[in-house]
């Protein structure tokens, strides 16, 4: 794969994800296929559109504290896969929750993508609750 194809497919993925921690909704979109389907791993479809997408997005970024923090980012081919952390306001307060997430980008936007929560882990004041 050449550089210029490396960066092809990591652009939209970079670029949705520094749209996802301003909470900002008309530079999230445009990275997102009209088309694309968006999953819990391995195969439990939460949104079968960019609308349904955008739905889920609105309501999240209300979020005051959101913000996902990349830990590592690999690429084969057209898939991409980050390994997050992040945090977020809870019903139980604020927290943080490890994610996986595998992108796979074609024409250059997102067209099907897979979240791999683990288990939150919620603040207690200043420091973590184990």
């Amino acid at each position: 794969m050449t550089k210029q194809t490396d960066d092809a497919v990591l652009l939209p993925v970079q670029k949705q994800l520094e749209a996802y921690n301003a909470r900002d909704i008309e530079s999230f979109m445009p990275w997102w296929a009209e088309d694309c389907q968006y999953y819990a791993f391995p195969s439990t479809l939460l949104a079968n559109s960019a609308a349904e997408i955008r739905a889920r997005h609105v309501e999240r970024f209300k979020e005051p504290d959101l913000q996902g923090k990349l830990l590592s980012r690999i690429s084969v081919g057209n898939v991409v896969i980050d390994h997050e952390t992040v945090i977020r306001n809870f019903p139980e307060g604020k927290g943080e929750v490890d994610v996986i997430c595998i992108y796979e980008v074609e024409d250059g936007k997102i067209a099907k993508a897979w979240f791999k929560l683990g288990e939150p882990v919620i603040y207690d004041g200043n420091t973590r609750q184990i």
